[in-house]
This record gives structure tokens, C-alpha cells and sequence, in this order.
């Protein structure tokens, strides 16, 4: 599978508004047949700061990129945008989430 995180540093008159410019997008991309997940969180120690965890098959990453939605998603997020958005993208062993072997909650 394809592992992305992104953050997004997102300008500071523009946080209440983020979740909605990317609402569409984001929609778009859950509903690819090759995305795994494609969760948004806000940082708790960054009041602009969001962060995208994301996951493709490996067939459905390449798909999702060339996209018409993703070209028009992320000019939805560009005039919210404060900077550049920092990601890590990796190709990694798996096909979901496994649980935490030091913290089992029974």
C-alpha cells in the first residue's frame, strides 16, 4: 500500500473555513476505488496546522494523482494555505491498520 501523511499549514483566518473547502475533495477521494482511507485531523499543539493520514493500494495511488478532483482539490486548499505543505509518502508492507501490541485495551 501507498502511506501518505500531509500537513497543511493553514492561515489563521482560514481554519474554521478549511474543513469545508476541502469537504468536496475529500468526498471524492473516499469514494476511489483504490483509496484505503483518507482521514483529516487538526494538530493539537498548532492551532493552523492540519493533518492528512491517507492510503492507496498500490494500483489506486497513480489513479488518485491524475485525478480531475485532486487537480481542483488542491486548488480549493491553495488560497487557504499559509505555506508550502510538507508530506511523507511511502510504499510500505500491508493492507491496513494493526492494533498496538504495547497498549492492549481488553
Amino acid at each position: 500500500m501507498i502511506f501518505i501523511v500531509v500537513k497543511y499549514d493553514v492561515k489563521p483566518e482560514s481554519v474554521e473555513a478549511f474543513p469545508e473547502a476541502v469537504r468536496t475533495f475529500t468526498e471524492a477521494v473516499r469514494a476511489e476505488p483504490g483509496n484505503l482511507w483518507f482521514e483529516w485531523s487538526k494538530s493539537l499543539d498548532k492551532d493552523n496546522e492540519f493533518v492528512l493520514i491517507e492510503a492507496f493500494t498500490d494500483e489506486g495511488a497513480e489513479p488518485h494523482v491524475k485525478s480531475d478532483h485532486f487537480a481542483a482539490g488542491l486548488e480549493a486548499m491553495r488560497p487557504h494555505l499559509a505555506s508550502t505543505p510538507k508530506i511523507i509518502s511511502r510504499k510500505i508492507d500491508g493492507e491496513g491498520w494493526d492494533e498496538m501490541g504495547e497498549l492492549k485495551v481488553d
